[in-house]
Order: structure tokens, then C-alpha cells, then sequence
């Protein structure tokens, strides 16, 4: 029989793939070779340690050849139910001879022939491998189930450490090159999952939407143009010091930034949390079927997409049942949330911006950390608790007038004007002590830590700096794993993955070299 490399799968001398008869061979010799294995290592003094690792080795060898049986096996079925010649879409197809390939599984590479169906009537034509469209076998090196594993890695790590990451488990590991190209191809499939994932079951009675924003570092102009610069040709460094004085010349030196510039040119994600409540006499418990989303598209895009997952737990318009939104008083949210959620019982303003304008508010005619900020904070605090928000006001006036208009007051007038009309403007959303009462929401403690969690901890990292389109494949996926959506979205690409191939006729691909687009409003599209 050939020898078994401890990576790869069984060969012949000549290159040739053994038979089915002789893979069944071999897998009882294996067999018989662990057993032999595990009484001989228990017979003698040595560690469990040095056994696992040994029987781990063992075992994924064994593994391989059981692939290439099942491999072989799939291909003399397919083969005998391929007739010669196929007609797809109009074109023409004729069965040649079988070809070998070379696959990259969970347990290390194996090779394996399948039957190739060739175009017929054109030079270059578009043929395709009937085993791997009935199998779901894409045209990358690297099995689905291998490329799923390192993205969902990839949504909670960088792609060097998810590459890191993954080599402690897997034999073979794909570079950070296919990590990256294999989670834009999977992000490619998002939009339409969102779509169509089903609604929850067994839900509350009582939707909560919270809205938030946050902006990830995005590479400048410059910064890609030098990303995309041709390499020239250059000799190679005695040392990796060296290597990075020679690149760091090889760019012209950033210029100085001037004071108050930013570093990182935010662009921002929109961060969905839904979720629902159930009445229980005079209390409303959850969270409920927790829900998470984020997209760099338009803000309305959010909305639109908070406004189908509603639709689709049965708040619709028009049905009675109590919707609250949560938002930090952004001027846009505030606009989107009346566009689209006209029917919604309360749109409360997040009560921590609320405090936090007052502690800015009190430093306009008290000195910042003084124990008299902190008394007066506290006892506007109770007065906006308690839904007393014309009061709260007419504090803020009254110490606004008492202020005088000296030149030296001027720009605190000025601020503290622009706090009591933000507060003016948004009374309606402050109704916090009616919100207590019903055990309702009043602030956005569950889509701030979403903001964090989703965007922050993946992408807002030293040194990062994405493409909108890039971190959005990034984002969709993560919130598709934080949902525990993750197995059920697998098995949706690789079903659709693999429907395509059968309809089309050809070899498809998972792995991506462009992001696809960002999600487009739908009133624009």
C-alpha cells in the first residue's frame, strides 16, 4: 500500500489514487494499527500528554483515508448517473476523462479524481466537475466546512490571529490572504439572509428598538494609494530591523497634524438592537429574542431593516401592539424613526445623554468637580426622574438670565443656550417618569454595549484601517454569529452555493478578492 504523508491523503508510487478496494485495506490496517497502538502505549511508561498527541496524529490519518474512500466512492456513483453529453442554458457539454485535484480538509489534504464536463463548440468554454456541484464542493482549495470554521474566527479576531488561532486545532491552515477573501465571500450572502431569516418563535408582547452609531477607522486616499502602488523590485534585508527602516523610506513622511485633527477617518456603522418584553402583571421581563445588527450603509438603511424584522414579529402598523425606540437624539434617527415607525408608543431619548448634557450645563455657572455641580446635578437628576422636565427648564433659563451678558460670560451663554434648546426640542422623548412607572426603557445601556462589542472590539483596533465595504462583511457576519445564527447561515451559502452550480453549470467560488457593495436604501434603489 502507499505511505500515508502525515499530511496528506494515500498515493500510489505512480501518483495514481488507490481504489475503493484498496482504501478499504488500508482502513483496517489503520484500525488494527490504533489498537495495536493504544495497548502497546498503555503497556509501556509513557504520558498521556505524549498518547494524545501521537493517537491525534493517528487518528486524522485514518481520517483522510476514509475522505478519499468517501470521495472515491461519490465519484463511480456520479459518474454512472452523468450521461455523456449535458445541455445547461443552451450550451453543450460532453464527459471527458477524470482529472485529479488536490483538497484541503478539517483533517489534512487529500487528492482525489473526479470526471470533467467539457463546453462543446468553443475553444475556452466554461466546463464543470458533476462531484463537486453534487457534493457542494466549491472550486476553492480549501473544503466549506474548513473556510467556515477560520471566518467565524475571523469575526471575532484579526485574520493574522484568527490564521494564529486556527493552526492550534487544524493541520493546514489557510494564509491571511483566503481568511480575509473567504469572509468577503461569506459577507456577501448577508444582506440576503437578513432577509430571509425567519422570525423568532415564542415571543413578547412589547418591542424595544434601540439605534446607535459608531465610526471605524477607514483608510485615507493616501493610504490607498500607497496600498496600491506597483512593489518594486528591491533586495532583500539582512535583518527584519533593517527591513522596516527600508520600507518606512520607501513613503513619503505624514505630514504634522494640527491640533484638534483626527487620526482616524471615522466612517459610520449604524448598530440595530431589537428585542421584546412580555407583560407579567406590572412588570415587563426579558430581554426577549435579542436581535443585533450594524451596516455601514446609510443610517435609513437600519431603520428599514428594524422595520421588516418588526413586520415580521407581527408589529405591524396598524396592529395595536406597543413599540418603544430608543435613540441618542441624533437629528437623522429622530427623522427615520417618524418616517418609518409613526404607530411606536414611545421614541424615549437614552436618559444617560440626558444626565450628561446636565453635568455640561452645570459647568457653565459652577466650577467643573465642585461639590456644588455635583448637589445641583443631583437634584435635577430627581426632577428629570420624576418627568418634571418643564421645571428641569426653567432652572436652566432662570440661571441662564441670572448670568448677565459680559464679554466674559458670552460663551457660556452660548453653551448653555445650546443645552436648553437640545432639551427644549426633545421634551417629548423625556417623558422618563411615566417610563418607570410602566417598566419600560429609559436609556441605551444594551445597543452601547453592542456598539462596543460589534464595532469596537473587531475594528476600532491600533493600527486598523478598513474599507467601509470590507468592515461591513466584517460587521454583518459578527452580528450573525452574536445572534447564533451562525450554523443555519453556513448551511443557507453552501445550499445556495451549490443550487447555483447545479442551474449554472459551472465551478463556483467562495472566496472573494472584492467586498460586495454596501446595502442601498431601498426608496434610492
Amino acid at each position: 500500500m502507499a505511505t500515508i504523508h502525515p499530511l496528506r491523503s494515500p498515493q500510489k508510487p505512480n501518483g495514481e489514487i488507490p481504489t475503493a478496494t484498496e482504501l478499504q485495506q488500508s482502513i483496517t490496517e489503520k484500525t488494527q494499527e490504533l489498537v495495536d497502538f493504544a495497548i502497546t502505549s498503555g503497556g509501556q511508561e509513557t504520558t498521556f500528554d505524549a498518547f494524545e498527541r501521537s493517537l491525534r496524529d493517528l487518528i486524522f490519518e485514518l481520517a483522510r483515508i476514509v475522505v478519499v474512500l468517501f470521495l472515491t466512492s461519490a465519484e463511480d456513483r456520479v459518474r454512472q448517473q452523468t450521461p455523456t453529453r449535458l445541455h445547461i442554458e443552451g450550451r453543450e457539454y460532453q464527459r471527458t476523462r477524470k482529472y485529479l485535484r488536490t483538497l484541503t480538509t478539517w483533517f489534512g489534504t487529500v487528492c482525489y479524481e473526479r470526471t470533467y464536463m467539457r463546453q462543446i463548440g468553443v475553444r475556452k468554454g466554461r466546463g464543470f466537475f458533476p462531484l463537486d456541484i453534487a457534493l457542494g464542493l466549491v472550486a476553492d482549495r480549501f473544503s466549506f466546512a474548513t473556510l467556515a470554521v477560520v471566518v467565524r474566527l475571523a469575526t471575532k479576531l484579526s485574520f493574522a490571529s484568527a490564521k494564529a488561532t486556527a493552526e492550534l486545532f487544524l493541520p493546514t491552515v489557510p494564509s491571511t490572504e483566503v481568511i480575509e477573501q473567504a469572509t468577503l465571500g461569506f459577507g456577501s450572502f448577508t444582506t440576503e439572509w437578513f432577509d430571509i431569516v425567519p422570525p423568532p418563535d415564542d415571543d413578547g408582547d412589547v418591542l424595544v428598538i434601540l439605534v446607535d452609531s459608531k465610526g471605524a477607522p477607514t483608510a485615507t486616499e493616501r493610504e490607498l494609494r500607497r496600498r496600491r502602488r506597483p512593489h518594486k523590485e528591491r533586495k532583500k534585508a539582512p535583518s527584519p530591523r533593517h527591513r522596516g527602516r527600508k520600507r518606512r523610506g520607501r513613503y513619503d513622511p505624514l505630514p504634522r497634524r494640527k491640533k484638534g485633527d483626527k487620526s482616524k477617518n471615522a466612517k459610520m456603522a449604524t448598530v440595530v438592537v431589537m428585542y421584546t418584553l412580555r407583560s407579567e402583571g406590572t412588570l415587563l421581563l426579558g430581554p426577549i429574542n435579542k436581535r443585533f445588527y450594524a451596516s455601514f450603509a446609510p443610517k435609513k438603511h437600519a431603520f428599514e431593516y428594524a422595520r421588516r424584522e418588526a413586520d415580521k414579529r407581527g408589529f405591524t402598523r396598524g396592529s395595536g401592539k406597543i413599540v418603544q425606540l430608543v435613540t441618542d437624539g441624533d437629528n437623522d434617527l429622530e427623522r427615520y424613526a417618524k418616517q418609518l415607525f409613526p404607530e411606536a408608543t414611545y421614541h424615549t431619548l437614552d436618559v444617560a445623554h440626558v444626565v450628561e448634557r446636565l453635568w455640561e450645563a452645570g459647568s457653565c455657572f459652577f466650577r467643573e468637580g465642585s461639590k456644588a455641580l455635583r448637589d445641583w446635578v443631583e437634584e435635577q437628576k430627581k426632577l428629570l426622574f420624576a418627568g418634571r422636565i418643564e421645571e428641569l427648564l426653567d432652572e436652566l433659563r432662570s440661571r441662564r438670565r441670572a448670568m448677565g451678558r459680559g464679554k466674559k460670560r458670552r460663551s457660556r451663554r452660548k453653551r448653555l443656550g445650546e443645552h436648553i434648546k437640545y432639551l427644549a426640542k426633545r421634551k417629548e422623548m423625556m417623558c422618563y417618569g411615566e417610563l418607570m412607572d410602566e417598566d419600560f426603557e429609559v436609556g441605551s445601556g444594551a445597543v452601547e454595549g453592542a456598539v462596543k462589542y460589534i464595532i469596537g472590539k473587531r475594528c476600532d483596533q491600533g493600527g486598523m484601517r478598513w474599507i467601509r465595504e470590507r468592515a461591513e462583511a466584517v460587521v454583518q457576519l459578527r452580528c450573525i454569529e452574536l445572534n447564533g445564527d451562525w450554523d443555519r447561515f453556513v448551511e443557507h451559502v453552501h445550499d445556495v452555493v451549490r443550487q447555483e452550480g447545479t442551474e449554472k453549470g459551472r465551478r463556483l467560488r467562495i472566496q472573494r478578492p472584492q467586498p460586495a457593495p454596501l446595502p442601498e436604501v431601498e426608496e434610492a434603489a
